[in-house]
């Protein structure tokens, strides 16, 4: 018999037929990073069900994962873009372009024939998951859309908006903002398929022009309907242009498809190639691979990478015991007639916390975001309000990217930049703090303190490393919930090297490592080793750790994780010997606990409140656009804003508007890129510029007028 199997960077493949080619079985499944594991199940079943014997058959590997198995079980390594052109030729005469999306890598391979003989030329993208199935999936499930749907939903016929396609970091805050400006989530993926689709044909093309007939293979270009029609309709738009041909919709269906067995060519690739060669890569039976899962690998694992987050149950315990119970702490609910409140809307999860007069803290809640800050304020005042009853709101404090926006549409008293808030919240529980480090879901601030006051602050928006909402997307990529991340990571026994800074970097080197046989545990664990330094010395800048304090605070959603909290505290110990590291004991709602501290002083120096009450929540009315008429014009960038316009009362209205808005509304412009975003066009500028000059008129300035009068030339009459 003949055995080919594909090794891929999320799934494992083979292809089991008798020496004329004819198919005996056949398998596809997810290794969840366990690829020798799986491929030991793979061969276990072949030789019981089958009869696979060493010796006598023949094995042929592929794919990224495949070449220290081959050592292990015998056979013959076949590059992978190889085998699949192998496969291709054989199966495909015609065929003179092959897209293969993987899970973590993309391949193009352009097929020529001149004088009867046929030449490849291959393009590869595999060391960033931008554009890969990975890729899709990311993002589908931050959009809470599950695997069945995924694949039915369409690319024609919706608004498409700009993702990256080069990046898979830049695309997932692409993503992060058009789920902000409340696009619907179908123009989403449409707009991730034309994303994939773009980067294959502008950067894996190299300028060449793919000519029919076009074949796709790999699981994304099989399972998302909407991908493949996206393939369809830049492939007959580019065609066209490029003078190949005007091609009709059923004949684009018959030219660019997807075919039997797809998830197959390069496992049937090495089956053709050991039926040309005909001798060759004898299986040698799998005692070996075995021995690999049980022992070799971790002590390859101990040369090549690190010991784990701790090396021993004891050392696992001290630690549980120290910090366990201020991880995870939850407010508890108590019945109080009156209330300050304050909200955290943060990027990932909006949190709010109700406080009494005398700071006892009585109540907490949060939700995800939903993408629309109102949304998420409807849903957090829902939930105040299910708690508080009859009862009354003296003060609201709002923190959080959507601060501003929601202000005076909440009737907030005092809207608080992130870092006072949470300098607040930490210097609450630890007045003698020297430095507070706050990692949430997609920032990290640490705030240096001296005698209670903030001194220096650093802060990190922009990049991905070192923040929450990284490490969660690794572990979901894992199918590991949030809540398990911690349990697996301190079951790792070695770690692999990840270089810390740039989360595009750190990205690729995740993948590296996958390939190289790290497991999920072993990854998550190496992620939260790295941490710390992308957390201090990427972002912070700060190389002296020691000149920063003694008294080191832990908060943010992220400081929930104890893998992370174990890594920090070691991290700190060995700079600072002597540190003391604590955890906030509400670290997630800190946020929200500094905007209520802060609204309970501006209580009790006015005893009034600007709050609109739940009632004027709930009923918020609005409408969110998102079209070519919201699109800034200020600059080549373009943003497509989303306007979101809000009924109430007082609201001026803008008639100039392209998209006009009556008296009784108010505009919040969303998903803009840079504060020029928040002006519409020229007519407003206009009536900005009109409103200035009457309060100018009205308030004039004193010390201006006098500078000019008293430098005024005189004339002699």
């Amino acid at each position: 018999m003949l055995l080919g199997i594909d090794i891929g960077s999320t799934t494992c493949k083979y292809v089991l037929a008798d020496d004329s080619g004819k198919i005996i079985d056949k398998a596809y499944e997810r290794h969840n990073t366990r690829q020798a594991e799986k491929v030991l199940e793979f061969l276990i079943k072949l030789e019981e069900l089958y009869g696979l014997r060493a010796g006598r058959d023949r094995v042929y590997l592929t794919g990224s994962g495949a070449g220290q198995i081959t050592k292990l079980i015998g056979g013959k390594f076949i590059q992978e873009v190889v085998a699949v052109s192998v496969a291709v030729e054989r199966l495909h005469p015609r065929v003179r372009f092959v897209s293969e999306i993987g899970g973590e890598d993309m391949k193009t391979i352009f097929i020529k024939e001149e004088g009867g003989k046929k030449s490849r030329q291959v393009y590869m993208q595999n060391v960033c998951a931008g554009g890969t199935g990975t890729f899709i999936e990311k993002s589908a499930r931050k959009l809470g859309i599950d695997q069945q749907k995924l694949s039915s939903m369409g690319y024609r016929g919706y608004t498409l908006h700009r993702i990256s396609s080069k990046c898979g970091i830049f695309a997932e805050a692409d993503v992060n903002s058009l789920v902000k400006a409340g696009v619907p989530v179908e123009e989403i993926i449409a707009s991730l398929f034309e994303a994939v689709v773009y980067q294959n044909l502008s950067q894996l093309t190299k300028g060449n022009t793919p000519l029919p007939e076009v074949l796709l293979l790999g699981g994304p270009n099989l399972f998302f309907r909407g991908l493949q029609e996206a393939w369809r309709h830049h492939l007959k738009e580019l065609w066209k242009v490029r003078g190949v041909g005007d091609f009709s919709e059923e004949e684009m269906q018959k030219l660019v498809y997807v075919p039997e067995n797809s998830l197959f060519y390069a496992s049937l690739g090495c089956i053709y190639t050991a039926m040309e060669e005909e001798e060759g890569g004898v299986y040698q039976g799998r005692e070996k691979l075995e021995w690999w899962v049980k022992e070799g690998q971790y002590e390859e694992k101990l040369k090549e990478g690190k010991r784990g987050l701790v090396s021993s149950e004891e050392e696992l315990e001290a630690f549980m015991r120290k910090y366990s119970h201020s991880v995870g702490k939850r407010i508890q609910p108590k019945k109080v007639p009156e209330v300050i409140v304050g909200c955290d809307f943060g990027s990932t999860t909006a949190k709010a916390v109700c406080i009494t007069p005398e700071k006892e803290l009585v109540f907490s809640c949060y939700t995800m975001s939903k993408g629309n800050p109102i949304e998420d304020a409807k849903e957090i005042f829902r939930q105040i309000k299910e708690y508080l009853g009859s009862g009354k709101v003296l003060s609201l404090g709002i923190t959080g990217y959507g601060k501003d926006l929601l202000k005076d549409i909440l009737g907030a008293d005092v809207a608080i930049v992130e870092t006072v808030a949470h300098a607040t919240a930490g210097l609450h529980f630890f007045p003698d703090a020297d430095c507070i480090c706050d990692v949430g879901g997609v920032d990290v601030k640490i705030m240096i303190l001296r005698q209670g006051s903030v001194v220096d602050f650093r802060l990190n928006s922009q990049c991905s490393s070192g923040n929450g909402a990284f490490l969660q997307g690794v572990a979901e990529r894992f199918n590991i919930p949030l809540s398990q991340i911690a349990e697996r990571a301190f079951l790792a026994k070695a770690i692999p090297n990840f270089t810390m800074g740039c989360g595009v970097f750190l990205q690729s080197d995740i993948v590296n490592q996958q390939r190289k046989g790290w497991q999920a545990e072993e990854i998550l664990a190496g992620l939260c080793y790295v941490l710390p330094l992308n957390v201090w010395i990427y972002a912070g800048n700060i190389n002296n750790l020691a000149q920063v304090g003694r008294k080191f605070i832990l908060q943010g959603g992220t400081h929930r994780n104890l893998a992370v909290v174990k890594a920090q505290v070691d991290f700190i110990k060995s700079r600072v010997p002597d540190a003391e590291v604590y955890v906030h004991p509400y670290s997630g709602e800190a946020g929200a606990i500094g905007a209520a501290l802060v609204a309970l002083e501006h209580w009790r120096k006015t005893k009034s409140t600007r709050f609109r009450g739940f009632q004027t929540v709930e009923n918020l009315e609005y409408v969110a656009t998102t079209s070519k008429d919201t699109v800034c014009h200020w600059c080549p960038v373009n943003c497509q804003r989303t306007f979101i316009d809000v009924k109430l009362q007082e609201g001026e209205g803008r008639p100039w508007s392209k998209v006009p808005l009556p008296k009784g509304w108010v505009r919040l412009i969303v998903n803009n890129s840079c504060p020029k975003g928040l002006v519409e066009d020229e007519k407003e500028l206009r009536v900005i510029k009109e409103r200035m000059e009457k309060v100018k008129s009205s308030f004039p300035n004193i010390s201006d007028f006098v500078r000019k009068e008293a430098f005024r030339r005189l004339t002699r009459t």
